[in-house]
C-alpha cells in the first residue's frame, strides 16, 4: 500500500554547475518548483519466501507482499521515498540497492550489504529513506549474496515535476522488467561457483517479462516432464500491453537479469530511444534494442499497426550462446478483434545473431545526450584507473579479477568502518591502479592463471574527477571474452569512448567524446574491447562498482570507491550489528 504525504524538504540539484546566469535563473526556478511540490511516498514490504510459477514451474521466490516482481515505485522528483522493510525470510538475510537512485546525503541507504550497511536479519525491520533527485527509469533490487536472482526486484519510475517538460511526447507509459530465471536456488548457485572443479549456474531455464515467461520442457502436452509443471497457472500467464491505435506510448524498459545480455523488439513497431539510465538520449530508432543487466531505456512507440490482430513483445538472448527460448509477452489494441490475452498470430521474433558484437557497439555508439540536455563532463581527469578484466585462480577456483586482485567484501561495511574508525576491518594497502598495458596481450589466455584476493579500496580526493578505463581480455578459455555490463552506485558517470584490443594510455584518450557523451550509471564492456568512462569523486561516501553479473561480483569482479566520507553526517545505528560493530546497535 502507498501512503503519500506533502513535504517541504527539498532534494539536491542535479550534476554540475550552470555557466550563465539564464541557467541559474531556470535551476532556481526548478528548486522553488520541487520544494513547492515534493512528497513523502512511503510503503511498507513484508519480505518472505513464496511458491511461484514464473516459468509455470513451481518454485520458491523471494518477495514482496507475496509478489515477484515487486510493486512499482513512482514518484515525481524532488520526493522522498520511505520504505520500511520486513525481512521474514526467517534464515536469510536481506538488503535492497536502489539501482540508479545517487542516494546523495543518505549514502547509507544505497542498500549494499558489506559497503554501506550490515544486512537485515530475519525478523528485523528496517526503513529506506532517500529522496530520488532526478526523474527518469530505474529499479530496485536484492543486494545481498547472490539473492537478487531468487526474485527481490522491481522498478522506480521518477516524473518530472508538474509543468515541467521532457524533449518528448507520449499519452501514457508502460513498465517492461526482463529478467532471467533459475530453477536451482541461489545457495545451489553459490556454492557450484565455490567448488572446485567449479560447477557454472549454467543458461537460465527461462527468460522472464514482467516476471512471466514459460520453460520450453514444460508444456500442455508433457506436463509431467517436469515437476511442479503447470501451463495454466495464472503466474506464467503472458503480461499484455495495451494500447490506443494513433496514440503514443513511453515504454520504460529495465534488465534486471543476472546473467543474460538481451535483446528485446516490439514486433512490427519501430522504437525510438529517449533516455538511457535517466538520461535523455539524442533520439535513435531502432527495432532491436539490446540491454545489458542494470541498464534501463525509454522508448517511444506508436500505436500504428492493424489494431484487429495482436503483437509480440521478444526477449533474446545475445552475447552468450542461447540455451533459453524467447521470452515474449503481447501487445493489445483497444477496440481490435483479437482477445487482449490471445497469441498473436506469428512466430516470436528471434533477434539479432547473438554473436553480433558490432550491431552492439554501434547502439552504444548511437547512444548520446539529447542537444537540449548535454552535461559538458571536465576537460581532463585529475586520475585514471585502468582496470584489466581477467579470469583467474585461487588454490584452483575460478575467480575474476582486476589488475590481477579478486575483490571480496569485508565482514564491516566500509562506511561503518571509516566513520567509526574501526582498524583492521578492512585491508588499508588500495589495490593497484593499472597494469602492464603495454605487454600485457588481450586476445591470449593469462600466461599466469594464479590471483590473489583482497577487500582494500580506493581512496579517491573529494571534488577530483577520475577516469576508469575498463579493459576485457581473453578468459581462461582460449578464443572466449564475455559482455560485463558494470555499475557504479552514488554516481553517474559520462561515457567517453569504446575500442576493440588494447587500450593504450597513449592514444585513445585523444579518441574520448567530450563534445555530447552520454550520462549513465551501467555500462557494457564488449568482448576483447575497452570502455573509458569518467565521474566526479562528489558524492560523500562508500561506493561499490562492479560488473552487474550475480556469478561474476561473487566471484570477485568489482572495486570500492571512497570519496569524502569525513563530510557523512552521523550514521543511523540500523545499519550497524556486524563484523566488528556486532552488538552495536542492530
Amino acid at each position: 500500500m502507498i501512503r503519500s504525504s506533502r513535504s517541504l524538504a527539498a532534494p539536491p540539484l542535479g550534476v554540475g554547475a550552470p555557466r550563465r546566469l539564464l541557467c541559474s535563473l531556470f535551476l532556481a526556478t526548478t528548486t522553488l518548483t520541487i520544494l513547492a511540490t515534493a512528497a513523502t511516498v512511503r510503503q511498507d514490504w513484508e519480505i518472505s519466501y513464496q511458491f511461484t510459477s514464473p516459468d509455470c514451474v513451481r518454485k520458491l521466490a523471494v518477495t514482496i507482499n507475496g509478489q515477484t516482481p515487486g510493486p512499482t515505485i513512482r514518484a515525481t522528483q524532488g520526493d522522498t521515498i520511505v520504505i520500511s522493510v520486513k525481512n521474514s525470510l526467517l534464515t536469510e538475510n536481506v538488503a535492497i540497492h536502489w539501482h540508479g537512485i545517487r542516494q546523495i546525503g543518505t549514502p547509507w541507504a544505497d542498500g549494499t550489504e558489506g559497503v554501506t550497511q550490515c544486512p537485515i536479519l530475519p525478523g528485523d525491520v528496517f526503513v529506506y529513506k532517500f529522496v530520488v533527485d532526478r526523474p527518469g527509469t530505474y529499479m530496485y533490487h536484492a543486494h545481498y549474496g547472490m539473492q537478487r536472482s531468487a526474485g527481490l526486484n522491481g522498478m522506480i519510475v521518477v516524473e518530472v515535476p508538474r509543468g515541467q517538460a521532457e524533449p518528448f511526447v507520449y499519452e501514457r507509459d508502460h513498465t517492461v522488467l526482463l529478467n532471467d530465471w533459475w530453477h536451482r536456488s541461489t545457495y545451489e548457485q553459490a556454492a557450484g561457483l565455490a567448488a572446485v572443479p567449479m560447477v557454472w549456474v549454467g543458461e537460465p531455464q527461462a527468460l522472464l517479462i514482467n516476471g512471466r515467461g514459460r520453460f520450453v520442457n514444460c508444456s500442455a502436452s508433457a506436463p509431467t516432464m517436469v515437476e511442479g509443471c503447470n501451463v495454466a497457472h495464472p503466474d506464467c500467464a503472458p503480461a499484455v500491453f495495451a494500447v490506443v491505435p494513433g496514440k503514443t506510448y513511453r515504454f520504460r524498459i529495465a534488465s534486471v537479469t543476472s546473467l543474460s545480455a538481451l535483446n528485446f523488439e516490439i514486433e512490427g513497431h519501430a522504437m525510438t530511444v529517449v533516455e538511457a539510465d535517466g538520461h535523455y538520449v539524442k533520439p535513435f530508432v531502432v527495432k532491436n534494442l539490446n540491454i545489458y543487466s542494470g541498464e534501463t531505456y525509454s522508448v517511444l512507440i506508436t500505436a500504428n499497426q492493424d489494431p484487429n490482430r495482436n503483437y509480440w513483445l521478444a526477449s533474446n538472448v545475445v552475447s552468450r550462446r542461447p540455451g533459453t527460448v524467447t521470452a515474449t509477452a503481447i501487445l493489445s489494441y483497444y477496440g481490435g478483434r483479437s482477445s487482449p490475452n490471445a497469441n498473436p498470430p506469428t512466430t516470436p521474433p528471434v533477434g539479432l545473431p547473438w554473436n553480433d558484437t558490432a550491431a552492439r557497439v554501434r547502439q552504444s555508439l548511437a547512444t548520446v545526450s539529447h542537444p537540449a540536455h548535454i552535461i559538458p563532463p571536465p576537460a581532463k581527469p585529475d586520475r585514471a584507473i585502468l582496470l584489466l578484466n581477467t579470469q583467474n585462480k585461487i588454490d584452483g577456483k575460478i575467480k575474476w579479477a582486476l589488475n590481477n586482485v579478486s575483490f571480496t567484501l569485508p565482514h564491516t561495511p566500509y562506511l561503518v568502518a571509516l566513520k567509526s574508525g574501526l582498524l583492521g576491518a578492512f585491508d588499508e594497502r588500495p589495490p593497484p591502479e593499472t597494469y602492464d598495458h603495454q605487454r600485457y596481450d588481450v586476445f591470449s589466455p593469462p600466461a599466469n592463471p594464479n590471483t590473489t584476493s583482497s577487500d582494500g579500496l580506493y581512496r579517491l580526493r573529494f571534488g577530483s574527477v577520475v577516469d576508469v578505463v575498463l579493459q576485457n581480455a581473453n578468459m581462461l578459455g582460449a578464443n572466449s571474452s564475455e559482455t560485463h555490463p558494470w555499475h557504479l552506485h552514488g554516481h553517474d558517470f559520462w561515457v567517453l569512448g569504446y575500442g576493440y584490443g588494447r587500450f593504450d594510455p597513449a592514444v585513445h584518450p585523444a579518441t574520448y567524446n567530450l563534445k555530447d557523451p552520454i550520462m549513465k550509471n551501467t555500462v557494457a564492456v564488449h568482448p576483447f574491447g575497452w570502455t573509458a568512462l569518467r565521474f566526479k569523486a562528489d558524492n560523500p561516501g562508500v561506493w561499490a562498482f562492479h560488473c552487474h553479473i550475480e556469478a561474476h561480483f561473487f566471484m570477485g569482479m568489482g572495486v570500492v570507491f571512497e570519496e569524502g566520507v569525513e563530510r557523512v553526517g552521523e550514521l543511523p545505528k540500523e545499519i550497524m550489528g556486524c563484523g566488528k560493530t556486532r552488538g552495536g546497535g542492530h
